[in-house]
């Protein structure tokens, strides 16, 4: 039934041409390269506890993934069943195994968090950041690189994840001291998942002699959301022992908020490749996801304060 339905959206986009490919492959990639500039900039200049929330749910939702997906190691639908032709160049920005779509865990725990944030005063808001996940999931199935399963599955993560940490949050909220030991268990759990992806047995299935699929491949994503979410929870330990910043909605603290939302997309865009080359494809990813949450988190929070404080 799965592999009909994604025949079924395969037949819809031949038969119009492919006109609404372009748009759901901005949609796909906009959600797992960009996006994260969106609650970067709210934590550096609107409302750190918000922003916060919105990251944290991220990094926790992306850690998961990363464990659920290299635990099942579902191939994907067009090695499944050769009739699958993805759209595009899907095909070749869909990493790793296939359940649960990573693209879903990553909107939904970032619109998702701002749908939250916004509902009591901007509904309207809200309910874009809702219509958001929902398209960013079905483009998935609409570009034939996922099943209706993993879209499924990773919106109801992505929740739950939006869950955890919003129970988290509301604890620490009446008892901030105990943050730290959220945090270490946090750093704990990334360190095991990464001794976990790297020992556990993995499917080797072979065609014509070759391997079908490459498990050392598949780690990519898993090495660089897992190491994300562990550099996460260490940044927040130096921001808020060390930098204690919070956002001002003043001229010198906006424009360096955009400042840094330039930066980060010049990170985003740059940092990636000389890292792979430098240290491999696996670490490569995980350090350059490592430089650019703590860019986020701590980093640049510590430039903005000395900057709005030279300011006053």
């Amino acid at each position: 039934m799965d592999i009909e339905y994604l025949l079924f959206l395969q037949n819809f986009r031949n038969g119009t041409n492919d006109a609404l490919t372009p748009f759901m492959e901005m949609i796909s990639l906009f959600a797992v390269t960009y996006l994260l500039i969106v609650p970067a900039l709210v934590y550096w200049c609107l409302d750190k506890r918000s922003g916060l929330y919105t990251l944290a749910s991220y990094n926790f939702s992306i850690a998961v993934n990363a464990d659920v997906k290299l635990t099942a190691c579902i191939y994907r639908p067009w090695i499944r069943d050769s009739r699958v032709l993805p759209a595009g160049d899907a095909i070749t920005t869909a990493t790793g195994y296939s359940f649960p779509s990573g693209h879903t865990m990553t909107a939904t725990p970032i619109y998702g968090a701002m749908a939250v944030s916004a509902w009591k005063k901007l509904r309207w808001i809200s309910v874009l950041c809702i219509i958001c996940v929902l398209v960013t999931g079905f483009s998935r199935n609409y570009l034939g690189v996922h099943t209706p399963q993993d879209v499924l599955v990773g919106l109801t993560l992505g929740c739950l994840a939006l869950f955890v940490i919003k129970k988290i949050f509301d604890y620490i909220s009446v008892h901030p001291e105990k943050e730290n030991i959220f945090l270490i268990i946090g750093v704990v759990f990334g360190v095991a998942s990464l001794i976990y992806i790297n020992v556990k047995p993995y499917p080797m299935d072979y065609v014509d002699g070759k391997l079908l699929v490459d498990p050392i491949k598949m780690m990519k994503d898993g090495y660089g959301d897992i190491g994300m979410f562990t550099a996460f929870c260490i940044a927040r330990f130096v921001e808020k022992t060390w930098v204690r910043f919070e956002p001002a909605l003043t001229k010198a603290n906006l424009a360096a908020g955009f400042t840094g939302g330039v930066l980060l997309f010049i990170l985003l865009q740059s940092i990636g490749d000389p890292l792979k080359a430098l240290m491999g494809t696996n670490w490569g990813t995980l350090t350059k996801n490592t430089i650019v949450i703590f860019f986020i988190v701590a980093i640049w929070p510590a430039v903005m304060k000395a900057v709005t404080k030279k300011s006053k």
